[in-house]
């Protein structure tokens, strides 16, 4: 084995620190080394390292897109209970973990259910799974959203502010029914809907079936016209268990060595 020459070993890491590749940078010295031993052929040292930075720049690139996403921690599938959750189908979630037959058509995701029973888990898990795909997602409580979007409209910045949300796949709106009732927000949260209606996607968890969105949106109109544009491509799911905090309080309430009821099997919170 040649000793590789000082100057030249600068040289290199020089140039691949101007081409971005710090993979190779890191790796080249062990690989050819090991390439001059076994007899490596130049094509397949090159493969090697290229394989490795291409490794390393999609786990880096999935390090950001789950920093800028800020789902909640410790919300993963592993740790849903789905047989707690009988209208749920496990095979459906991973299906919509894929993300490509409905991301790519701008279609919505929404869940139903009564608070503690799940919803905001099973969200924030699937939204885990579609960046570790490489999907770029946004998890944010509704109410945090809205307000951000009426200062941009105070502003007068609201559809830049709108338009640079495009660049995540899918939005995560929790908590849609906390959105107070009033003209000014939800009149900036409609107009989120229809800018990313079949463009991009929204996922949203609600307590309130759609019959009573009325009481989020002020105008029925209003109220019509954003139920519309979700449901049209959307899935639908309902978790309609009792709420997991209520069973932990009751469990606790019963004491250490009382068996538990049927009732009171323990699933995972919002």
């Amino acid at each position: 084995m040649t000793a590789s020459d000082p100057i030249d070993t600068a040289r290199l890491n020089l140039l691949l620190n101007e081409l971005r590749l710090p993979a190779i940078k890191h790796l080249w010295s062990s690989f050819t080394e090991r390439a001059d031993k076994e007899g490596w052929p130049a094509a397949r040292l090159l493969a090697a390292l290229a394989e490795h930075e291409i490794a390393e720049r999609g786990q880096r690139r999935i390090e950001r897109h789950l920093a800028e996403a800020r789902l909640p921690p410790g919300k993963t599938l592993s740790g849903f209970d789905f047989d707690a959750v009988p209208t749920i189908s496990k095979a459906r979630v991973m299906a919509l973990v894929a993300g490509d037959s409905w991301l790519e058509a701008g279609a919505n995701l929404i869940l139903f259910g009564p608070p503690g029973g799940g919803k905001t888990h099973l969200a924030a898990a699937i939204g885990l799974g579609l960046i570790e795909n490489g999907w770029r997602v946004l998890f944010t409580r509704t109410t945090d959203l809205v307000q951000k979007l009426q200062v941009a409209r105070r502003e007068l910045a609201l559809e830049a502010a709108i338009a640079r949300l495009d660049k995540y796949h899918l939005i995560i709106l929790d908590d849609l029914a906390y959105v107070t009732k009033d003209q000014p927000e939800t009149s900036v949260l409609f107009e989120l809907i229809s800018a990313r209606y079949e463009r991009r996607s929204i996922a949203i968890t609600a307590n309130q079936p759609f019959g009573d969105w009325n009481r989020i949106f002020p105008d029925p109109a209003m109220t019509l016209a954003a139920v519309d544009r979700l449901v049209h491509h959307s899935t639908i799911l309902e978790l309609n268990v009792e709420s997991y905090r209520r069973r932990e309080a009751l469990g606790q309430q019963r004491g250490p060595g009382r068996p538990a009821s049927r009732a009171t099997i323990k699933t995972q919170a919002d």
